[in-house]
């Protein structure tokens, strides 16, 4: 099973109210904003939407909201994967049930398991479901490196057909471009990477900074799988300072107040994240205003 969730997916934020509840109605029209604005596809219940601190129930009328708004226009990836074994399979299912199109599966993280525990983990929770199936590699948040041969035994379950790849380690990533099916879809998982995983065989990005430049993430893939690679090359060297930006503090602190800058309006965050500090703000409002974006 091979399914392209598209080039440019966009691990949305998810929009709270001025009471720390989850904005449905904004988190609709953030979503075909973002369709409408470069991205093919939505990656929903990611790190970005601060996941951790949503409720089930919350997590599963934001998926039904998002597919009601944008399901057909756009690939819905719903982020079903955790520490444990049985939840990922009862959200799994329950995703499938609502109609997106596909999951994402994080390592799971803080119970550090061998990677025999990380692969049935993953195929576990394939078995359950028919969607295609997205892992999730991000050591630097989950404490355990899902290695290129634990990818390979995976890649053999039909429906588990793409990474996002975050480890930031490019010979990793050019291991697995190696020993992987061609049709086995490697992600990066950092904006600042796109162009080097695109180099070495990497098909697209989950990303954070396509909430708002997504046009032009979307112009530099395709510039480089089109031969256009010194254009590419500009425009990745143009994006830098934004995709930087993104990252002046834990994700999804800088994007969510580089929204709110921008009108969208998205809101607080719940602890224990926080805002950024006035000299943050100051840092990340004269980025915006360079590249007009406020």
């Amino acid at each position: 099973m091979a399914k392209d969730f598209g080039e440019v997916l966009t691990a949305m934020v998810t929009p709270l109210d001025a009471g720390n509840a989850v904005d449905y109605s904004q988190a609709r029209r953030l979503a075909s904003y973002l369709i409408e604005n470069g991205s093919d596809g939505l990656v929903v219940l990611g790190t970005t939407g601060e996941t951790p601190t949503l409720t089930k129930t919350e997590k599963i009328r934001l998926l039904e909201e998002i597919v009601d708004e944008v399901g057909g226009r756009a690939s819905i990836v719903a982020g079903t994967g955790s520490y444990s074994t049985e939840e990922s399979i009862e959200l799994t299912v329950k995703a499938e049930d609502i109609g997106v199109d596909g999951v994402m599966l994080v390592v799971p993280y803080y119970n550090k398991p061998p990677q025999d525990g990380l692969y049935n983990h993953f195929k576990l929770i394939a078995e359950k479901t028919s969607l295609p199936v997205m892992l999730y590699n991000v050591p630097g948040r989950t404490s355990r490196n899902i290695e290129p041969g634990t990818v390979k035994k995976l890649a053999q379950v039909d429906n588990i057909v793409a990474i996002k790849e975050a480890s930031g380690n490019l010979e990793q990533v050019s291991t697995l471009a190696r020993i992987l099916p061609d049709d086995f879809y490697i992600y990066s998982g950092d904006d600042t990477l796109t162009l080097p995983v695109l180099s070495v065989g990497g098909h697209g990005v989950v990303s954070v900074a396509s909430h708002l430049v997504g046009n032009k993430i979307k112009e530099m893939i395709r510039d480089f799988k089109d031969g256009r690679i010194n254009k590419a090359i500009q425009l990745n060297k143009e994006l830098g300072p934004i995709f930087s930006a993104m990252f002046l503090t834990t994700n999804p602190i800088p994007v969510k107040a580089a929204l709110n800058m921008a009108g969208h309006r998205v809101g607080s965050l719940r602890p224990p994240l926080m805002e950024l500090s006035h000299s943050q703000q100051e840092q990340l409002r004269q980025i915006l205003e360079e590249y007009k974006l406020i």
